[in-house]
């Protein structure tokens, strides 16, 4: 099994009281504060930057705020404030007794947008944060406008057959070195690195889909994303498509986050971010004038 392909799933689906606190971004020109809130039982971290219309930020499996969209902050905060998120037992969050669930998940986003005094904002979720942001989009339709969803699955089916039989034996020796490190740097227990593996792949293996009805319901305008050569298959991402009323899909050339600069798809060298951001803000932007343009 190819080595991108093994961190396509790993970035994918295995895993992904400072409020006042003002700190540097990555390249030292935007400023963002930073800061808890408890949420549902848990101290969820956040970081906000930028001035304008919310948009939030779901990371992928795995993974910190900074390796899903690191590379991609600095653009989408030039004209909207921009709050992303580190979910349950991710980076600088910590954990609750209980198992993960995208449920949960978007749960605890819309309670900790409710905490910032954010009534409605646009969603922006990669893998994992794709599927979160699907749940948002049916359980807290009310604080949500537009969503962007980055290589999110919806069906068990939407993934190779082979990714059932990987996670069923994941280990965390398999984990890409960067989301170990990005873990291990901001964490505050080093022990929680298994911890988050483990229940990241137990999520998984025990993954359901989310039913049709459901999916349908979903009115926010949306665009559905994936690369060409995802993780991904490209039908679900064709039967999202077309059962979301009004959405729009784009199948970006790449592997699996590589259109937004995903911290394991650097050594590409390649920077498909920036052909692709353009595109998501003029959808965040645009007012929709028919089905499936913006």
């Amino acid at each position: 099994m190819k080595r991108t392909m093994i961190y396509a799933v790993w970035t994918l689906l295995v895993l992904s009281s400072n409020s006042g606190k003002v700190k540097a971004d990555f390249n030292d020109t935007l400023v963002a504060k930073s800061g808890y809130s408890e949420v549902n039982g848990i101290k969820m971290y956040y970081e906000i930057y930028g001035q304008g219309k919310p948009l939030v930020l779901i990371h992928g499996g795995g993974s910190t705020i900074q390796t899903t969209f690191g590379r991609v902050i600095p653009m989408l905060a030039r004209h909207r404030k921009v709050i992303a998120i580190d979910l349950q037992a991710h980076g600088r969050t910590s954990d609750r007794n209980k198992d993960l669930s995208f449920e949960q998940d978007a749960d605890d986003v819309a309670a900790l947008l409710k905490n910032l005094g954010i009534d409605k904002a646009d969603f922006f979720g990669f893998s994992n944060g794709g599927t979160t942001t699907v749940q948002v989009a049916i359980r807290h339709a009310g604080i949500v406008d537009k969503i962007v969803l980055g290589s999110a699955l919806c069906k068990r089916n939407g993934m190779p057959a082979w990714f059932w039989d990987f996670m069923k034996q994941a280990q965390l020796s398999n984990m890409p070195a960067e989301l170990k490190e990005a873990y291990l740097q901001v964490a505050h227990n080093p022990a929680g690195l298994q911890v988050m593996h483990d229940k990241d792949a137990k999520r998984m293996v025990n993954f359901k889909d989310i039913p049709d009805e459901q999916i349908r319901s979903i009115k926010a305008p949306a665009l559905i994303l994936i690369a060409d050569r995802d993780v991904i298959q490209p039908e679900h991402a064709l039967e999202m498509h077309r059962q979301m009323a009004g959405s729009s899909l784009a199948i970006i050339p790449g592997v699996h986050g590589e259109y937004i600069g995903e911290v394991t798809t650097l050594k590409s060298g390649t920077k498909e971010e920036e052909c692709v951001i353009p595109m998501i803000e003029r959808f965040l932007d645009g007012a929709k004038t028919k089905a499936g343009s913006f």
